[in-house]
């Protein structure tokens, strides 16, 4: 068991639900995101297309992270998945400066609410009180939804059907069909690390 995701670029339509949604299970503090999309234009006009390109933590098989966090507050689970201990969690920072996908975020300072002055909002204190500070999260692929046999919500959230999560070591999984009858690429792949997120690249 290896939990993964493919991203099909030819089916992304850059709407962010993703990055909402991750928001909003998540409940990251104002200014941070686990996931992106990469917005940009390619050609020239008549013939520009704009493309989108979804980022979040690659959960990678060879996690540089997880290698050199000294309390071993980065773990990696036996299904693949990559997430942050926080109890352990010293606020070095070695993990961001490892990481090849600067997929990482550091809390600096108490979360600001996003209505200014009128304070945090009843979801902001009980979404807040999950993120220490002076300590560093990350995507962990939804791992409690994953555990109560839920999609991530990024990817029950995308409305094109472009985020596929599954188990990349079934043969018969949706995932590992994907990867096997489509030309994918690995991000970042050059590092060593064999990222878990695999993308479909655009027409």
């Amino acid at each position: 068991m290896r939990y993964g995701m493919v991203i099909n670029l030819r089916r992304c339509i850059g709407c962010d639900s993703c990055t909402l949604a991750c928001k909003q299970a998540n409940g990251t503090p104002k200014g941070v995101f686990w996931g992106h999309v990469h917005h940009y234009e390619e050609g020239e006009y008549p013939n520009a297309k704009g493309r989108h390109i979804p980022f979040l933590c690659m959960h990678c098989e060879n996690a540089p992270c997880v290698q050199v966090c000294p309390t071993k507050a980065s773990i990696k689970r036996e299904d693949g998945i990559v997430y942050i201990d926080e109890t352990k969690c010293i606020g070095c920072r070695q993990c961001m400066i490892a990481c090849p996908f600067d997929a990482r975020n550091f809390l600096a300072k108490t979360p600001e609410p996003y209505y200014g002055d009128k304070g945090l909002t009843p979801k902001e204190k009980i979404d807040y009180a999950k993120f220490g500070l002076g300590k560093v999260n990350k995507c962990n692929f939804c791992m409690d939804r994953v555990d109560q046999g839920e999609l991530p919500a990024c990817v029950a959230a995308c409305p094109a059907e472009a985020r596929i999560f599954g188990d990349l070591e079934d043969p018969d999984s949706n995932i590992a069909k994907l990867i096997r009858d489509n030309q994918t690429i690995q991000y970042g792949k050059e590092y060593g690390t064999n990222p878990s997120v695999y993308y479909i690249p655009g027409k």
